[in-house]
């Protein structure tokens, strides 16, 4: 029961969660780096105080095991932000990365030389031609748009098709992270927490790369409508509310 319950919070983190990013991305397309560093940070300075204890708590793993970790991590959060910008759809993006299962089954089984049992082949085929279905009809989508020439049409596509191999990518490497880590518990034990903490907070100077289009996009989001916050009743533009609320339930 417990169990359950928990699944049931993470599935509605996750559901609000895109949904303050597709508040966020519909009113301001590219706004992903902004999104992402804000994430970051939060999930950063809240490890620092309760996990690291004001930097005096040694981490159990060793830290160049973390710096590989955090390439890793943020090549893949990035990757997924910039396929935002490749004519890929929201929901499309949402569904594709549900393809980690997927991802996670073939390198374990390339990688780790595991088998699995046959219900879990099943339910991993039924989830890839959800998938499947889902991306085929997104690309019929985008070739078929009657609102474009047949040159901007086939320029569209191939931003799409491009945007579908940065999700891969992104997939894989995802899928190759999570063996990593399980690498690295099964040796030093499992330390979720402080993972967490390390692959947020080394990160962040790799922002220092991407600070124009953050401080852009910072600029944009001063300048939306006011809103005012229900309950507190705080007045402040509506694009940092979406944000806060995007990393609150990403949290």
């Amino acid at each position: 029961q417990y169990s359950c319950s928990m699944a049931v919070f993470v599935f509605h983190g996750i559901a609000l969660t895109h949904g303050f990013l597709l508040d966020t991305h519909r009113q301001f397309p590219g706004c992903g780096n902004i999104v992402t560093f804000s994430q970051f940070l939060f999930i950063a300075v809240e490890g620092f105080i309760f996990e690291a204890n004001f930097g005096r708590k040694r981490p159990a793993i060793p830290i160049r095991y973390y710096l590989i970790m955090v390439a890793m991590f943020f090549t893949v959060s990035v990757v997924n932000n910039y396929a935002l910008n490749l004519n890929i759809a929201m929901p499309l993006h949402m569904i594709f990365r549900s393809g980690s299962l997927i991802a996670s089954m073939a390198l374990g089984i390339i990688i780790l030389k595991k088998r699995y049992s046959i219900s879990k082949y099943t339910s991993i085929a039924l989830v890839s031609v959800g998938i499947f279905t889902c991306t085929f009809m997104s690309a019929k989508q985008v070739a078929s748009d009657s609102s474009l020439r047949e040159e901007d049409g086939l320029r569209a596509f191939m931003w799409w098709v491009l945007g579908i191999a940065a999700l891969t990518f992104a997939l894989l490497m995802s899928a190759r992270m999570g063996i990593f880590q399980e690498t690295l518990y099964k040796q030093f034990g499992k330390h979720s927490k402080e993972a967490l903490f390390y692959n947020h907070a080394l990160p962040l100077p790799g922002f220092l790369l991407l600070a124009p289009n953050i401080y852009h996009h910072a600029v944009l989001f001063s300048h939306s409508e006011p809103f005012q916050v229900p309950v507190i009743g705080v007045t402040l533009p509506i694009m940092w509310f979406y944000l806060f609320m995007n990393v609150i339930t990403q949290y």
